[in-house]
């Protein structure tokens, strides 16, 4: 069985995760038979660099992660974080949710995934909004694999746009309340 261990990051980690951001989105990049997409994988590290560099610089409050180790040998296997609605959410929902946190970079690295990591973070960032008095949260995904994932997780999606991405290819968003949050203690 893993023994993981849930921290915040240090700067220490930097290096570490920003390679890390490179394994996971160009593997989930490949998954989804969307490899060729340079750019846009580029762009995607790029924005978890920036999202990690917004945590430090604000010590938490403008965006905050959370990483999951491996204890026997320290390696991240896993990343979480929130932080204020994207403009993609913004735009699609025409503002709707411009004043919740939106849950993201929920990320596994693939060695590891379908073991229980993403959830044991999921219930990490549950128990912080429940800490924190946090009423309600957004995510949204333009992944196929996992979109499947969060709606098994969460429930149908509370906006589907549908071929946002091209012919068959939807964008989802979720918005849930944290009294209904699905704390899930099994794979």
């Amino acid at each position: 069985m893993l023994k993981i261990e849930i921290r915040r990051p240090q700067i220490d980690d930097s290096l570490e995760l920003n390679r890390f951001f490179s394994t996971v989105i160009m593997d989930t990049f490949l998954k989804e038979g969307l490899s060729e997409m340079h750019d846009e994988i580029e762009s995607e590290i790029e924005s978890k660099k920036q999202h990690l560099k917004c945590d430090f610089d604000s010590k938490g409050e403008n965006r905050c992660f959370f990483i999951a180790s491996e204890k026997s040998c320290k390696k991240i296997i896993g990343t979480i974080e929130y932080g204020p609605a994207s403009e993609l959410i913004n735009n699609c929902t025409d503002g709707a949710l411009s004043e919740v946190y939106e849950i993201g970079t929920v990320f596994v690295h693939p060695d590891y995934q379908l073991r229980g990591v993403g959830k044991l973070l999921l219930n990490v960032m549950f128990l912080t909004f429940l800490n924190k008095g946090i009423k309600e949260f957004c995510l949204d995904s333009g992944y196929a694999n996992a979109q499947k994932v969060w709606t098994k997780t969460f429930g149908e999606p509370d906006y589907l746009l549908k071929d946002y991405w091209g012919k068959g290819s939807d964008h989802m968003i979720w918005r849930r309340d944290t009294d209904h949050i699905p704390i899930v203690f099994s794979k």
